[in-house]
């Protein structure tokens, strides 16, 4: 690629060397740019699939096998010509992946899968909020964020002394956390009452 770009380059006798040099390296910039930004933000996010989430799989050209499903208690899910597949932990880029494994050569040539998160699960608030419960999350949500949709503090509540335990926490130590730390689905937030 390289050595066609030079020899373009080289076909403009009254350029240059720096402008040449200059051209070379933009020229290589828009054609290199757009896959690595791609690679970047190709949908691979860290979000872990688990029990209630609710997903659809679609596979380009084969209406059989698009599938909208929630995932059970025990994080599956029943696929054409896969069967029952566990997704507990896996990524959204892992189960594309994993999907179009297990349909390449005996089902398919070249299956392009492609999974969306359609519901993410549940997260819970409770405590001093006014509306305890659980909610939908949505990505980015926050302590802040949570408190709003569970209809703000009562007029006791503690802002100093709220906790998490996390779905993916083994151990379900409770968290201490802020106004804006992070909230992921499955968590179950407390907010304790202040004394004061």
């Amino acid at each position: 690629m390289l050595k066609l770009f030079s020899g373009l380059l080289n076909s403009f006798p009254g350029l240059d060397m720096k402008l040449s040099k200059l051209k070379l390296v933009l020229m290589m910039v828009v054609i290199v740019l757009p896959g690595y930004v791609m690679a970047q933000g190709d949908g691979m996010s860290e979000y872990t699939l688990g029990s209630g989430d609710v997903i659809r799989i679609q596979v380009y050209g084969e209406d059989d096998l698009f599938v909208e499903a929630q995932l059970s208690d025990a994080g599956t899910l029943s696929y054409p010509f896969l069967g029952e597949l566990q997704l507990l932990g896996l990524t959204v880029g892992e189960l594309q992946d994993k999907i179009r494994k297990g349909l390449l050569g005996d089902y398919l040539v070249d299956p392009k899968v492609t999974v969306t998160i359609l519901e993410y699960r549940q997260f819970y608030i409770n405590g001093e909020v006014n509306k305890p419960g659980g909610f939908p999350f949505q990505p980015g949500l926050t302590i802040r964020k949570a408190v709003s949709l569970a209809a703000g503090f009562t007029e006791r509540a503690s802002k100093k002394n709220m906790f998490v335990v996390s779905d993916s926490d083994a151990s379900q130590t409770p968290r201490r956390v802020d106004l804006n730390s992070p909230v992921k689905p499955g968590d179950s937030i407390t907010v304790e009452q202040s004394f004061f």
